[in-house]
């Protein structure tokens, strides 16, 4: 009897390690099972994200190469960047792209990323953007004279009233941008990526809008001056008023007016380009002088020194500034002394130039310079049709207006 029971005993076990056996296959299934899709949803992943950033990569290479294509003088529109399974260096993913529209309606980015079996497709819209969306921008310091007011009005629009400005700096250094009491700003104050507003704004008393530090930097590149005829001499005025128009347009050393027996005068009458290798040289009391109905476009290499009494002036409008245009165009520092005698007009775009600006009157335009210091007797009025570019103006370039995928 004993040993029946024994011998049962030991039989009993046998179902049991079955059991365990079976439930051990079970779960040692399931979790190869689950490995296994792990597994598969991280190489989708893996697969989705390399392909999203090859669809990226993509769309910056036709943005890259939109804007090579701004570089010509006159934009051709008749072939637009594209690309089939483009390989990205060093990763294992390939794109395509294709640019489609034109400048009326507009051009659009549709760029495909592929990673092994996954797609991505994103989208973008672009739009022109020009030299002058700040009333002023500097990459050093930025000083305003103590009572300034700094607004917006629209030449386009004379309706539009209700705008806001912006003035900034590229800087994160202590004192910046030095804002003296009594100065009314009516918009926003930026201050250089990841700098501190507190410390990079020097507020004696101001009123703003909102002061923050910036979310990108704007490129700021030099301007490369056109092709004009060489006339390989200087502009020389002593003593006397001459009158220059459109063919004498061209290349020219300095630009010189100096006092005679009477003051030396130049007037500007028609659309007149100049690219100055040299400086602007204005002597005491001497003036240039840009007539109604008339355009000057300077492109300088070299300073612009002002002297006593001298003055820049201009009989145009002032709601128009785009009627003087004046671009720094040299790689080293460049100095700006520039007066008027009266309320002036013009847009200025010298990223390596200290410019400092005299006036009699209120300022119309915008200054983009390394430093600037607003030494006038007026206003400074930004004007907002200064951001409806069109193709073929002066620097301006392609950014991204919407995205989607």
């Amino acid at each position: 009897m004993k040993k029946l029971l024994q011998s049962k005993k030991r039989g009993s076990a046998i179902p049991l390690a079955i059991v365990v056996v079976l439930i051990l296959l079970a779960m040692g299934t399931g979790l190869l099972r689950m490995g296994l899709n792990s597994r598969i949803f991280s190489t989708r992943s893996a697969s989705d994200i390399a392909a999203r950033c090859a669809a990226d990569a993509g769309l910056t290479k036709a943005l890259f190469e939109m804007n090579e294509k701004l570089q010509v003088r006159f934009w051709d529109g008749s072939t637009l960047p594209q690309a089939i399974d483009a390989n990205l260096p060093n990763f294992d993913a390939v794109f395509s792209y294709s640019v489609t529209g034109d400048v009326a309606s507009g051009y659009t980015i549709s760029s495909v990323g592929t990673a092994g079996q996954a797609q991505r497709t994103v989208y973008a819209t672009l739009e022109l953007e020009g030299l002058f969306e700040h009333a002023i921008l500097t990459k050093e310091y930025l000083i305003l004279k103590s009572g300034t007011t700094v607004d917006g009005y629209n030449s386009l629009d004379p309706l539009d009233t209700d705008i806001d400005v912006d003035i900034g700096t590229q800087s994160t250094l202590d004192s910046s941008i030095i804002l003296n009491s009594g100065i009314i700003v009516e918009g926003d104050v930026i201050v250089g990526i990841g700098g501190d507003p507190n410390t990079v704004i020097k507020d004696l008393g101001a009123t703003t809008g909102y002061q923050y530090s910036a979310l990108e930097e704007d490129p700021l590149a030099l301007i490369t001056p056109p092709t004009l005829p060489d006339w390989g001499a200087d502009i020389t005025v002593t003593g006397e008023i001459v009158t220059i128009g459109p063919a004498d347009s061209g290349q020219y050393g300095n630009l010189i007016l100096a006092k005679g027996t009477t003051l030396g005068v130049l007037e500007i009458s028609g659309d007149v380009v100049l690219y100055l290798t040299g400086n602007i040289d204005l002597g005491e009391s001497c003036e240039l002088v840009i007539k109604e109905n008339s355009s000057l476009t300077v492109y300088i290499d070299g300073d612009i020194h002002c002297r006593v009494g001298s003055s820049v002036n201009n009989e145009n409008p002032p709601e128009d500034p785009m009627k003087f245009q004046l671009y720094g165009t040299s790689e080293t520092t460049q100095f700006f002394d520039i007066k008027a005698k009266t309320t002036w007009s013009a847009v200025i775009y010298a990223p390596n130039a200290d410019v400092d600006l005299y006036a009699n009157g209120d300022f119309y335009g915008s200054v983009v310079a390394d430093s600037f210091e607003f030494k006038a007797g007026g206003n400074y009025h930004y004007d907002k049709a200064l951001k409806e570019v069109e193709i073929d103006d002066e620097g301006v370039r392609f950014v991204v207006n919407r995205w989607h995928e």
